[in-house]
């Protein structure tokens, strides 16, 4: 019987193609996710396999509605890489999130979401360069915006439900927070950290993926007056990490960049390498093993967040990929 944190690994590794801080006082759990003044421009270096957006505005940028406009809102899921696995992905409950939009005064529908520009894999893991020592990240995320409801790719195997109805004021002032949102929130982070299973648990870091995206435009939404309501029960994918007390580490510069922690510097470029994207299913074997020792048996994790690390003490069961609910504010 193949053991249970080792599946969790295996789907760990199939979603993956590929001036110092300091924390002084009581540390804050979880930590806040880091804004930015503008998101910078993609390193040429970072090329993603499936374009981002690639029938919409690069930038997030939505049209105007006139204020009278009734405009619906709609719930959408659908399995992760549905076009290329089908519903696969979704028997583990493994799904995307977005927003859809349906203008009454000129019957236009818009799909909105928030995803990574480089996929998933470049989002959770850095690449090791040859000749560069630090590792490389390209875990940039932003806001997608295009003209059309794919019917059939969201409500085959998800869910497309209207859950509302908004005015074209309300949309125009959604538009401008959403623009706000993508330019100040820059980075894609997978995982959700936690003390343990339980409802109680602490929680040390909250991810930012797509159905984070969905849940803050929902508030939004109820902020500026909308009334959501569902039919079904509202579930989302989340990713856990299970952990002690998270330890600071320091940014790139002060790990990879002092003489004196050299050390530390070479045991978190030897835990991503198990990471590594294009691997061969030789390697791809060996790593699985590695990724399975480091987790579970050394019960050790970076985690690269607000562009700083983190050591993780893991604990059992250490990893879990649940789909749980989240109401509709």
């Amino acid at each position: 019987m193949i053991h249970t944190e080792l599946v969790s690994l295996n789907l760990l590794l199939v979603l993956h193609v590929v001036c110092p801080s300091t924390y002084t006082g009581q540390q804050q759990w979880p930590v806040p996710y880091r804004r930015f003044d503008r998101r910078p421009a993609a390193d040429s270096y970072c090329e993603a396999f499936y374009p981002f957006c690639p029938t919409g505005d690069r930038d997030g940028h939505i049209p105007y509605m006139r204020d009278t406009d009734v405009i619906s809102v709609y719930r959408l899921q659908t399995p992760v890489w549905e076009f290329k696995y089908g519903d696969l992905l979704g028997k583990f409950h493994i799904m995307h999130d977005a927003i859809g939009f349906s203008s009454a005064d000129t019957g236009a529908n818009y799909t909105m979401e928030w995803y990574e520009l480089f996929q998933l894999g470049n989002c959770t893991f850095p690449h090791l360069r040859p000749n560069v020592y630090t590792p490389f990240w390209c875990n940039q995320g932003a806001a997608c915006f295009f003209e059309g409801i794919d019917d059939l790719h969201w409500s085959q195997n998800g869910t497309l439900e209207k859950i509302g109805e908004i005015t074209g004021s309300q949309f125009n002032d959604m538009a401008l927070w959403v623009q706000d949102d993508n330019e100040t929130g820059i980075y894609y982070e997978t995982w959700k950290v936690r003390s343990d299973p339980s409802p109680n648990a602490t929680v040390w870091f909250e991810s930012y993926d797509c159905s984070q995206f969905v849940h803050r435009t929902y508030r939004k939404l109820t902020e500026l007056g909308a009334k959501l309501s569902s039919r079904s029960q509202t579930n989302y994918t989340k990713i856990y990490l299970y952990s002690g007390e998270p330890t600071f580490l320091g940014n790139d510069s002060a790990i990879f960049g002092q003489p004196a922690l050299k050390n530390l510097a070479e045991e978190i470029r030897k835990f991503y390498h198990t990471f590594r994207p294009h691997q061969s299913f030789f390697d791809l074997a060996i790593s699985l093993v590695e990724a399975y020792k480091k987790v579970v048996l050394d019960k050790s994790f970076y985690l690269y967040y607000n562009f700083e690390y983190w050591h993780l003490p893991m604990k059992s069961p250490y990893m879990q990929i649940i789909y749980e609910e989240v109401p509709l504010p």
